[in-house]
């Protein structure tokens, strides 16, 4: 099977553009520069270095008790009056929680923190509700899935559910709350099979309002939708990968000739991500039944091709490339079942992108963590276990695992842990390139 270059989409880092005094007289720019170079230098392969009898030994314990008292600012300053300290304060826990595990920190905190980001959900403008609707995925990933993120994702559900559903809402709070739903949802509930058809069932009332009408005619979107219905189309999508079998066949004889319509949507990026789910759903398809064929496939692969081949000089070059380069992929697979794998390295392992349900799960969790996507498939036992990786490695044996093999304790005890992935490995397989290294 042939395997594609590396993905060219970057991960770009949640950035902190104001400096704002907090109560302990730091700016919120001094917290995160401080927090982050802690995590610089106390890396994955960091240990405490002892030398001989009289050498010195970096004091480990103290430097993470400041770093967590810098946390502790940030999480108080979310309760700040000012809108423009509150932004501050979630920008800085991002980059904190997409950059490092911080299981035990946050999960004695959690109800704390989900207080607060309920409140700037209800209360925040629309720059801050977007905010903190990630940092709440962020959150979710962190917990691990199981009761504490569970707990977080039923408290505030209603609030991510209200805000995607008020047209009145700003664009980008709703689609920061399409993919906190699809994703929190994705880690925190997803044996549950009520909450699942219920979230699915949201998510396609928002994107379904892109459908064509009995007509055949595309409806003319008012500026920035198309961009809401491809988050809502891809947090769905994510959700999809964990429906049995017999839901699958619902939802496909449903959408299949529906997204088809779509791809002549005047929105490049809508089009792109319709054209991806929509292989997403034949691959699910075929795993489900060998014989599965697209309904009027002909007439399918034509559009494909059209988009594949694209030279309209009214696109911006970008856009042309980028559709193309989407759109032969789609075609290539619909025709002949052929997807060009991707490599993703991290540290001393690697996994494969071979297929569009593996690529839809990595794109999802990369949308949340950005740059600290590869900081978590190496340590995140959530992750590593979603993608096949077994334990954490330890490379150097002079590492303290401590806090890996507790959270590792709490997703094992996990009955509902146990459940997501019994669901996983019915849908599909999976499997990865781990390189091992022993140890002296």
């Amino acid at each position: 099977m042939p395997r594609s270059k590396k993905g060219k989409r970057g991960s770009g880092k949640a950035g902190n553009k104001n400096g704002v005094k907090g109560e302990s007289g730091a700016s919120e720019d001094e917290l995160t520069s401080d927090i982050l170079s802690h995590y610089s230098s106390a890396s994955e392969t960091a240990s405490v270095q002892e030398e001989g009898t009289g050498g010195e030994q970096v004091d480990e314990q103290t430097a993470q008790e400041e770093t967590e008292d810098k946390l502790k600012q940030c999480i108080d300053n979310l309760m700040d009056k000012s809108a423009k300290t509150r932004l501050a304060a979630l920008a800085s826990l991002r980059q904190a929680f997409s950059s490092r595990l911080l299981y035990d920190f946050l999960t004695e905190r959690r109800l704390t923190i989900s207080d607060c980001l309920e409140r700037s959900l209800k209360k925040g403008s629309g720059e801050e509700q977007a905010a903190a609707a990630t940092l709440f995925a962020l959150l979710c990933i962190q917990l691990g899935g199981g009761d504490e993120a569970e707990e977080g994702f039923k408290m505030l559900q209603p609030v991510l559910t209200n805000i995607l559903n008020d047209d009145s809402a700003s664009i980008a709070a709703r689609q920061s709350c399409a993919r906190a739903l699809g994703m929190c949802c994705y880690v925190s509930t997803a044996e549950n099979g009520e909450d699942l058809i219920k979230s699915l069932a949201l998510l396609e009332t928002i994107f379904m309002s892109s459908y064509a009408n009995r007509e055949g005619a595309l409806p003319t979107l008012k500026p920035g939708i198309p961009g809401l219905h491809s988050a809502a189309l891809q947090a769905w999508s994510l959700l999809v990968t964990l429906c049995p079998a017999s839901r699958l066949t619902v939802l496909l004889d449903l959408h299949l000739p529906k997204l088809q319509e779509c791809l002549e949507s005047n929105d490049v990026n809508y089009r792109i991500a319709v054209g991806e789910t929509i292989a997403l759903l034949v691959e699910l398809g075929r795993d489900i039944d060998e014989g599965f064929e697209v309904e009027d496939s002909e007439s399918l692969c034509e559009c494909l091709k059209s988009l594949a081949t694209d030279g309209n000089k009214h696109r911006a070059k970008n856009d042309r490339r980028k559709q193309r380069s989407i759109f032969r992929e789609v075609l290539h697979y619909i025709e002949s079942e052929d997807f060009s794998e991707e490599k993703i390295r991290f540290g001393l392992e690697s996994i494969y992108i071979d297929g569009w349900m593996r690529r839809r799960i990595y794109d999802a969790f990369k949308d949340i963590l950005e740059s600290g996507v590869r900081h978590h498939l190496q340590f995140n036992p959530l992750l590593r276990d979603i993608f096949g990786l077994g334990a954490p490695l330890i490379i150097d044996p002079t590492v303290k695992a401590n806090k890996i093999s507790r959270f590792e304790k709490h997703l094992f005890n996990s009955a509902a842990f146990k459940a997501r992935t019994k669901l996983r490995s019915k849908v599909r397989d999976k499997r990865a390139d781990v390189i091992a290294v022993s140890c002296t």
